[in-house]
């Protein structure tokens, strides 16, 4: 298992205060849960999906109970959470959802797009499963089940985020991961450079995303590489696909530059859910400096930051990750979180 490294130390706690103006526990105490887990197996094929209320999701089987529910990130799919899904299936049964235009999720027509239209999406979902959720969102998808958990906090059990797209305006072109996407948008050179990224293979954009997420791209299992270019060249085809990547990313752009009570900073303070805060210390696409202000700003929210680590935590450690999630889902059990 890597080494965990923590901006402070990591103590389990037993109790939690009864009132309000009890001192909350420093955002540092992320117990990790000693329940084993079941051996990490990289060739693990995907779960089977099914189309369900409009979306493609992947369930994993697991007992009765909370059910767990994944939300991917921009440019992601269900696919992204396969390895922490089947260490936590013996704790919960778990649903992955590719998001409108996604995977193999197809947009209903005039969808916007926004992260809020998004949110009502998983919600209208989560109100089907009839019980409240445990709700993990990495990146984009943890931007939006920050906002369906502090919008619809009957939904949400517990809420992990990992690395979510909180704003950061960094003008660095190494977050993207093709650097040529600075300049595909610009008058005049603008198509030239869309035709030229449209001429990439599938498996050449597959590694270009590993090569973004990851710390180290060495790390990633090649029957997982071999998935993602399979998916790509799906994506390829669908006429939907290009139009879904460009305005979910205008989405995150607007939620950005929200002021007031819609910045997603305010909007952090409204989650009451017991929450988990994971960050890779090395991630290019959102800030590790974002970590800390985002745990703060969630009453009940613990923060582990992991080095070596990317964008993608929960494919890059998926084990330390799932023994965070447990000890998560223990302590919001015992009251101790």
């Amino acid at each position: 298992m890597p080494r965990v490294r923590h901006p402070g130390p990591v103590t389990t706690t037993t109790s939690r205060p009864a009132t309000a103006a009890a001192v909350r526990p420093p955002v540092t105490q992320v117990p990790l849960s000693t329940t084993p887990l079941p051996p990490l197996d990289g060739a693990l094929p995907a779960w089977p999906g099914t189309v369900e209320d409009g979306l493609h999701i992947r369930h994993t089987p697991g007992p009765d109970g909370t059910p767990a529910v994944y939300v991917h990130g921009l440019g992601g799919s269900s696919t992204n959470w396969t390895d922490l899904a089947a260490l936590l299936a013996p704790s919960a049964a778990g649903q992955a959802v590719d998001l409108p235009g996604f995977g193999y999720s197809e947009p209903a027509a005039g969808f916007a797009f926004g992260l809020d239209d998004h949110a009502a999406v998983v919600a209208s979902r989560l109100e089907r499963l009839g019980r409240p959720v445990h709700l993990l969102g990495n990146s984009m998808g943890g931007a939006i089940s920050l906002l369906l958990a502090a919008r619809r906090p009957e939904l949400v059990r517990t809420l992990t985020l990992i690395s979510p797209a909180m704003p950061d305006r960094r003008p660095d072109p190494r977050r993207l991961s093709d650097p040529l996407m600075a300049l595909a948008y610009l008058p005049v050179v603008g198509a030239r450079v869309r035709r030229r990224m449209a001429g990439m293979t599938a498996r050449e954009r597959a590694a270009q995303v590993i090569k973004l997420c990851f710390h180290d791209p060495s790390r990633f299992p090649d029957a997982r590489l071999d998935e993602l270019v399979e998916e790509h060249a799906a994506r390829a085809g669908f006429p939907w696909a290009l139009a879904a990547m460009e305005r979910s990313t205008f989405g995150i752009f607007r939620s950005w530059t929200a002021l007031g009570a819609a910045s997603l900073w305010s909007v952090a303070k409204q989650v009451q859910a017991p929450t988990l805060v994971v960050w890779g210390l090395h991630d290019r696409v959102i800030s590790v400096k974002r970590a800390l202000r985002t745990a703060q700003s969630i009453p009940r929210a613990r923060m582990l930051v992991l080095p070596r680590t990317g964008h993608v935590a929960q494919m890059e450690r998926p084990q330390v990750v799932a023994r965070a999630v447990l000890g998560l889902w223990e302590g919001a059990d015992k009251g101790s979180w």
